[in-house]
């Protein structure tokens, strides 16, 4: 484990140790603890988006898909096969694989496409899996799945998180993880150096959906339902801005996005579908003045480091 990272980890269990407490002890409402559960739920979603439009530098629009692919399974899985909460850990990995497996075919267009004409297909293809379930009877079409059993906690969502985070940090550390990242920086002489490529970007955008397909299913049990209306525009342009305000490339960043994010369309709800305006200009906003986010390719550990070199420095230049 990296150090850089700890102390994201570390304040994660602390946050997490601390929401189990308010709840255990009742010192928060209903509707503040369901708030919390989305953060999580979406920081999870957007480690995944990062993997691909952070850490491998490709602009992907495909996390709705994904994220529809894991809800869907595992809502089937934990309906008619594993209806028991204690098998729930296997429902989510279900939808979480059956999204890895889509990855897998999503992938083989990053081989010969990048930039605009990749950010297309993988929008036609959260589109098609939209269109899909709209018409898919056996999975309620337009109406969606009701009636899920409501298995996900906070204890589901930041144990879930905490795993994820740092089975992220070892891939990012891993010779996948060094690979991606020099894919971004220049895939011409990554390719050079004998790097396999299509097996990188496979692998990457394998757990990027594996990643999505978890909150989906995390997201669905909470809620206790899900339709086709759930995996549209305003989830792709939910999850670029929780991406792009949060900081690319970065764990913290992907916790920060998320938190804000969420706070923010919490307080905008009484605006109804305008708040969705809101965060198409605020994505915008944050491209133009803060292109890598806060926390981008950062940790906030590095934040840390910065700040303790800066005070050594003005201290030296004092003296």
């Amino acid at each position: 484990m990296k150090k850089k990272n700890t102390g994201t980890i570390i304040a994660i269990l602390v946050l997490a140790a601390v929401l189990i407490a308010l709840r255990e002890l009742k010192l928060v409402s209903t509707s503040k603890l369901l708030i919390l559960q989305y953060i999580g739920i979406y920081s999870i979603m957007v480690m995944g988006v990062n993997i691909i439009n952070g850490y491998m530098g490709t602009f992907s629009l495909a996390h709705a898909g994904f994220m529809a692919v894991g809800a869907y399974a595992s809502a089937l899985a934990s309906k008619y096969v594993l209806t028991s909460q204690a098998l729930f850990p296997v429902s989510l990995l279900v939808g979480g694989l059956a999204a890895a497996i889509i990855g897998l075919l999503v992938a083989i267009p990053s081989f010969r496409s990048k930039g605009d004409y990749l950010a297309i297909i993988t929008l036609g293809f959260t589109l098609m899996m939209q269109s899909i379930l709209n018409n898919a009877e056996i999975v309620g079409a337009s109406r969606g799945m009701t009636n899920l059993p409501k298995y996900t906690n906070i204890y589901f969502v930041y144990g879930t998180l905490v795993i994820l985070m740092i089975l992220l940090q070892n891939f990012i550390h891993s010779k996948y993880g060094r690979s991606i990242i020099a894919i971004r920086e220049d895939q011409v002489a990554t390719e050079l150096v004998s790097v396999d490529v299509r097996r990188a970007k496979t692998v990457a955008f394998s757990l990027s959906a594996f990643y999505v397909g978890i909150s989906g299913a995390l997201l669905c049990h909470l809620l206790g339902y899900t339709s086709p209306s759930s995996y549209g525009y305003s989830n792709v342009v939910d999850g670029l801005v929780m991406v792009y305000i949060g900081g690319v490339g970065s764990i913290t960043g992907s916790i920060t996005g998320s938190i804000i994010w969420q706070l923010l369309v919490q307080t905008l709800k009484d605006l109804g579908t305008w708040r969705w305006v809101v965060g198409g200009l605020l994505l915008v906003v944050v491209m133009i003045f803060l292109p890598k986010g806060i926390f981008g390719y950062r940790e906030i550990t590095d934040v840390f480091h910065d700040l303790k070199h800066r005070g050594k420095a003005a201290a030296e230049k004092e003296a």
